[in-house]
């Protein structure tokens, strides 16, 4: 039996990337010596939607395979879980993967969802409440890379953390280590950590998942030029941009650009960016490890790994780590 509880509606208010956050990143990004614009500006509406069909490709195994290492280990993954614990959920968006795991933490307190997505929140709590109607959902809007208030009804609870996606794997190692840091402060000592973290692989299987036969993982990168326009009124011309996916061997990870295909100028908040043929915009990382590297890399950051599963293509893993 999971632990009596009331589920409870929090109050959430929507908090989104804001017009001057884009178009202060858009125009700093653009007028550096090696353009780039942050991974984070490529989730508006319309680019969800774009990486929800990523998700669903025959080229894009991480989603599949992870879903798939958390139905068969749900019930192996949740003896993580002690009694009274709070699941807290870094970046929850459909918190789909976290059904997986509720439906195995039977003595839990609460979960809270952290999301910068008001509805996704409100989404998932509706759907949640209706599954498991005995656990507290305690939803927080908000973006877990900064420090968040965490909610007053879990004060004194022993707490659980839960990353999927391997949405580590954006991160440079600094990074990547302070938001683990980051994390283990905000759970507390001897709390534990669910992470899901893609694993290396051959360059071929890498690249297909990063530039499907179908284009949508181009339209997917591209669509942050057409937010620019939308949104900033910008004046990209974006049939003169196309995507590009390189593995970077030296530092084990894929490489997202847009790549100018002639030389051009752009009107951005009022200033011309000028775009010499082939140059590129860096939008995003996905840094790939190995298992021990990655427990390397956890340790910088204050966690010990506990225990490990894979699928067994060693295509993904997931990780349970205490902090120390």
């Amino acid at each position: 039996m999971r632990e009596t509880a009331t589920s409870s509606t929090v109050a959430v208010a929507d908090h989104a990337e804001s017009s001057a956050d884009f178009a202060n990143a858009l125009l700093s990004g653009l007028s550096a010596p090696a353009k780039s614009i942050p991974c984070r500006f490529l989730y508006d509406a319309a680019g969800s939607a774009l990486f929800e069909r990523i998700t669903e490709l025959p080229e894009y195994y991480p989603t599949r395979t992870e879903m798939k290492i958390l139905a068969e280990r749900a019930a192996e993954i949740a003896r993580a879980a002690a009694p009274g614990n709070v699941l807290i959920e870094f970046g929850s968006g459909s918190s789909l993967k976290t059904e997986l795991l509720l439906a195995e933490m039977h003595l839990l307190y609460a979960y809270v969802p952290i999301d910068i997505s008001a509805a996704a929140l409100r989404a998932a709590q509706a759907r949640i409440n209706e599954r498991f109607p005995d656990l507290r959902v305690l939803p927080l809007c908000g973006d877990f890379s900064h420090p968040v208030v965490l909610p007053p009804q879990i004060k004194g609870r022993p707490r659980l953390g839960f990353f999927p996606g391997s949405t580590i794997g954006n991160l440079e190692d600094a990074a990547a280590v302070e938001l683990l840091a980051s994390m283990a402060q905000s759970l507390g000592g001897g709390s534990r950590l669910i992470i899901g973290v893609d694993l290396k692989k051959d360059e071929q299987r890498l690249i297909e998942a990063y530039d499907d036969a179908g284009g949508v993982t181009a339209a997917f990168n591209l669509n942050l030029l057409k937010r620019a326009n939308r949104e900033l009124n910008t004046d990209f011309d974006v049939s003169q941009f196309d995507h590009l996916a390189i593995w970077d061997e030296r530092c084990g990870r894929v490489a997202l650009f847009l790549v100018s295909q002639a030389d051009q100028s752009v009107n951005v908040l009022g200033r011309r960016i000028d775009f010499a043929a082939g140059e590129r915009i860096h939008t995003e990382y996905s840094h790939k490890y190995d298992i021990d590297g990655f427990h390397t890399l956890a340790a910088k950051a204050g966690w010990k790994p506990l225990h490990v599963w894979t699928d067994p293509e060693r295509l993904f893993s997931v990780h349970v780590l205490e902090a120390a």
